[in-house]
């Protein structure tokens, strides 16, 4: 019952409007004080929260993605994909899902994926006759790519919490990542034919496709870069995030793309985007010590236990509160909550922990586009200058999708492990 409550307890604190590392910090205090032991618990985890060589990866990641969307990579991906595929039955859907993909393969970031992507392929879609409730739900729902699709800042933070390889999970996202664009590609060919007057694009020329093409080969080089050097071993994923921001840099400076003041942008964004992301940690770091010392997550593990030792049954109510959380909580603030009450009992039922972060981290993807927290309905709101409901009702089908993928990673694992583990 314990846990439970300090569950709710913590939802209604931050339903308040207190800052979510605030909320983190103010409850773990409480929650320390009321056990009585010394307030000088609390400045360890503090600092222990981001004494972490692994997360450096997340301001460059985050510094990456920056320069990349103020350098107006995603309008030459999307024009280059969309040379190719445009003219097909629902070709600009197409051309935006695999811009998506692509741009979050570099960035790792949703919410920077669907604004980039969304800025270009909104006003297209819209022009060429798609309908506005589609056009928007798939540019949200492609936007969630970003934490799924390595490098993912989420992945990261999962693998530091659950001591896990950052190259095996990174990995471990490309199999479901590389699902969910085939099965948003599928039913945006059906919409597109079926459901909406969608003018297809004029078929470009052979030189057209060239021009453009070259243009973005560079950005997505640097996504095969940085994969290829964490698999084959030749630097870390904190190094490859390095790699990846100073090679973003010189892309853009290259192309001329990217001006000193939005430089000098990108590195304010980023730079309040970690702060807020590291507060979160430190706050989920007092938070995660004080739950410990109440021993919510073995009465957890317990819990389920009694339920039954049933890696289904326990999946199956990790959905369901992940899925319920999702509708409350932003999804780091998710990860670094619920991800130390269920590790035990991940590794007690013999799950891979590797599976279980990808599955999890697709679990926060659906979170990011449900009402009332979702914020890539807000981003994609923002853009369009729409109302939320009209977001809302086009993102549906692709979260029905999204649960499609999960049960078929319970069914059959492989689809994860088997590019860090079955190569």
């Amino acid at each position: 019952m314990i846990p439970v409550l300090i569950i709710l307890g913590l939802i209604a604190l931050l339903l308040t409007g207190l800052p979510v590392a605030f909320g983190l910090v103010t409850f773990g205090t409480l929650l320390i004080v009321a056990k009585g032991l010394p307030l000088a618990l609390i400045p360890s985890n503090l600092f222990g929260g981001v004494n972490d060589f692994v997360l450096l990866a997340v301001p460059l990641f985050l510094l990456m993605s920056n320069i990349l969307l103020r350098g107006g990579v995603g309008r030459d991906l999307f024009v280059a994909v969309q040379s190719w595929v445009g003219h097909l039955p629902g070709g600009l859907g197409i051309a935006a899902l695999l811009s998506c993909g692509i741009f979050a393969a570099i960035s790792g970031s949703s919410v920077t994926t669907a604004a980039t992507v969304g800025t270009v392929a909104i006003p297209e879609m819209t022009k060429r006759g798609y309908g506005k409730s589609f056009t928007l739900g798939l540019l949200a729902a492609g936007g969630t790519l970003g934490i799924l699709i390595p490098p993912s800042v989420p992945l990261i933070v999962y693998g530091v919490i659950a001591e896990q390889s950052i190259g095996k999970l990174f990995l471990a996202g490309i199999g479901p990542g590389l699902a969910l664009i085939l099965l948003f590609g599928i039913y945006a060919v059906v919409a597109a034919s079926f459901g909406t007057r969608a003018v297809r694009s004029e078929k470009a020329s052979w030189t057209e496709r060239f021009s453009a093409s070259r243009r973005a080969m560079p950005s997505a080089l640097l996504a095969a870069i940085m994969l290829g050097g964490i698999y084959s071993g030749a630097f870390t994923p904190t190094e490859a995030s390095g790699i990846g921001a100073s090679v973003a840099l010189l892309i853009t400076v290259m192309q001329r793309s990217l001006s000193w003041r939005d430089f000098l942008a990108a590195v304010r964004d980023s730079v309040m985007t970690t702060s807020v992301i590291f507060l979160i940690v430190i706050g989920a770091k007092v938070f995660g010590r004080a739950i410990t010392l109440y021993q919510i997550p073995a009465q957890v593990a317990h819990m389920f236990e009694i339920a039954g030792d049933n890696r289904w049954v326990f999946l199956l109510i990790v959905s369901t509160i992940l899925l319920f959380v999702g509708l409350f909580l932003e999804s780091m603030s998710m990860l670094l909550i619920m991800v130390p009450v269920f590790l035990p009992t991940v590794l007690g039922l013999g799950i891979d922990p590797v599976w279980f972060g990808v599955y999890f981290v697709l679990l926060i993807e659906i979170a990011l586009i449900t009402p009332p927290v979702g914020l890539n309905l807000f981003v994609i709101q923002a853009i369009a200058g729409t109302g939320l409901g009209t977001v809302i009702r086009g993102v549906t089908p692709f979260v029905l999708l999204m649960l499609l993928i999960a049960v078929v990673m319970c069914v059959v694992p492989g689809l994860a492990l088997f590019i860090p583990y079955g190569l």
